[in-house]
C-alpha cells in the first residue's frame, strides 16, 4: 500500500498499471470549481473597489446646462427635379438653415454654443458660467519711452516712436456686450484725491475702475496711491492747483496767473514729477489762472508737447481752455456738470440726473466731483446702476474729442 501511494500521489495511477484512461477520474474537481469562481468573485470584488477608490479621488467640475429647444425650420420651396436629388438638395439647404440657427442662438445668448451630435445640427446645449467683472489691466507706468529728465524729477514726454501717454496710460474701452453699439455713454471723473488718506482709500474702494481719478501732487503718499488706483484699473489725471480769484497765488507750488512764463512752467514740472501713469492734468480752483489766457497758454503748451491732455472741470464759466486749446494743439475735455457743487444729497442725485438726460440727448457726458465720501458714495451708486439704464460707464479718455451726436429718442 505504501508503494502505491508513492506511485500514485493524489490518486494518479501511471500508464504501468494498464489504467491510463481513468487517470483523472480521482480529481475533486468541483472542488476545484467552487474554487474557481470564489477567486474570481474575489478579483470583481477588488476591481470594483480600486474603481470606485479612483472615481473618488478624482477632480470634478460641475456647469448647469440649459438645453435649447430645437428650431423649426421650414423646408424651403423647391423646384421640380427628380426625387433623389430633390431630397438631397432640401438636406443641404436645412443644413445651412441650421447653421444659421446656431450661429444666431450663440449671438443671441452671448456665449459660445456647444452642440450634441453634428456642429451643423441645430439643437444645442448652452453652458452657462457665471461671469464676474473683468479685471482691466492698464500699461505699466512708468513707460521708459515716456519719461524724460526735468529739473524736480522725471517727467512725461512723447516717445520717440510718437507714443503719447495720453494714449498709452488710458484705461480701455470695455462696454458690455448687452449694451446696443451706440448706447450713450458717461465719463465720471473724482478728484482731490490723494490729500486725504482715509477719503481716498474710500474713493478706490466704493467706485467702479471705469471712473477716472485725480490725484493732487502734493498729497503725502500720493505716489503708493496712484499706483494703487492704476493697479485696480482706474485712469489717472494730475490735479495741479491754479491761482483762484479769491485768494493770492500762495501755498504748494500754485500756478500764479500773472508770473513770468518761465516761472509758470517750472511749478508744472514740480507737479508733473511727482508720480507717474496719468493720460493729463486737470485743474484745482484756478479761476484767475484759467481766464487768463497767456499763463494758461504756456500750460497747455507744454502739456500739448508731451503727449497729455487737459480737463476743464467746468466750474469756471469765464474759462478760456477751449479757446487757447484750439492755438496750442493739446486734446481738451471740458466737464458738462459739476455734480458736487451744491453738496446736499438732493442736489447730488439732481445733477447726476441732469448728466444723464443731457448723455441721452448729446449721446455723451461727462461729469466732475469731488472725493468727499457723501458724493462719492452717491456718485458709485448711479455709476453702478448705468447698465442697466442702457448707458456705458467710460473712462473720461474716451470721450476726449469724441464728437458729439443727435439725440435716440
Amino acid at each position: 500500500m505504501a508503494g502505491d501511494d508513492l506511485d500514485a500521489p493524489l490518486g494518479y495511477r501511471s500508464g504501468r498499471d494498464g489504467d491510463s484512461s481513468n487517470s483523472t477520474r480521482d480529481i475533486p474537481w468541483g472542488a476545484v470549481a467552487l474554487g474557481g469562481m470564489g477567486v474570481i468573485a474575489i478579483s470583481l470584488v477588488a476591481f470594483v473597489a480600486v474603481t470606485e477608490s479612483r472615481k473618488a479621488s478624482m477632480t470634478q467640475a460641475i456647469a448647469i446646462i440649459d438645453p435649447v429647444a430645437p428650431r423649426k425650420i421650414a423646408a424651403p420651396d423647391l423646384p421640380q427635379q427628380s426625387a433623389s436629388r430633390r431630397d438631397e438638395d432640401q438636406v443641404t439647404q436645412v443644413a445651412r438653415a441650421a447653421r444659421a440657427a446656431g450661429s444666431q442662438v450663440e449671438v443671441e445668448s452671448g456665449v459660445r454654443v456647444v452642440r450634441r451630435g453634428a456642429p451643423d445640427m441645430p439643437d444645442a446645449m448652452i453652458i452657462r458660467v457665471p461671469q464676474e467683472e473683468l479685471k482691466t489691466s492698464l500699461a505699466p507706468a512708468p513707460d521708459d519711452r515716456l519719461i524724460g529728465p526735468g529739473p524736480h524729477g522725471p517727467l512725461p514726454r512723447i516717445g520717440r516712436d510718437g507714443s503719447r501717454p495720453a494714449d498709452i496710460y488710458a484705461r480701455p474701452v470695455v462696454v458690455s456686450a448687452r449694451l446696443p453699439q451706440n448706447a450713450p455713454r458717461i465719463a465720471l471723473v473724482i478728484t482731490g484725491m490723494g490729500i486725504s488718506d482715509e477719503a481716498t482709500q474710500h474713493a478706490m474702494s466704493a467706485l467702479p475702475p471705469a471712473v477716472t481719478l485725480a490725484f493732487a501732487a502734493h498729497g503725502e503718499r500720493v505716489r503708493q496711491h496712484a499706483e494703487a488706483a492704476r493697479n485696480d484699473g482706474h485712469e489717472l489725471l494730475l490735479q495741479v492747483p491754479m491761482e483762484g480769484f479769491n485768494a493770492a497765488a500762495t501755498g504748494v507750488r500754485i500756478l500764479p496767473s500773472q508770473a513770468p512764463r518761465e516761472k509758470i512752467v517750472d511749478s508744472l514740472h514740480w507737479h508733473m514729477s511727482r508720480f507717474p501713469g496719468y493720460i493729463g492734468v486737470t485743474h484745482f480752483l484756478g479761476g484767475r489762472f484759467m481766464s487768463a489766457q497767456p499763463a494758461l497758454s504756456a500750460v497747455l503748451q507744454d502739456m500739448a508737447e508731451r503727449g497729455l491732455v487737459f480737463l476743464d472741470d467746468g466750474s469756471i464759466s469765464q474759462s478760456v481752455a477751449p479757446a487757447v486749446a484750439t492755438t496750442t494743439g493739446v486734446s481738451l475735455a471740458r466737464a458738462d456738470i459739476v455734480i458736487d457743487a451744491q453738496v446736499k444729497p438732493e442736489a447730488i442725485d439732481a445733477a447726476l440726473r441732469k448728466l444723464e438726460s443731457l448723455a441721452r440727448e448729446r449721446g455723451m457726458g461727462i461729469g466732475t466731483a469731488s472725493a468727499l465720501p457723501s458724493s462719492v458714495d452717491r456718485v458709485a451708486r448711479f455709476a453702478q446702476g448705468l447698465e442697466a439704464r442702457g448707458i456705458a460707464l467710460v473712462p473720461l479718455s474716451a470721450l476726449i474729442n469724441a464728437p458729439a451726436r443727435t439725440s435716440q429718442r
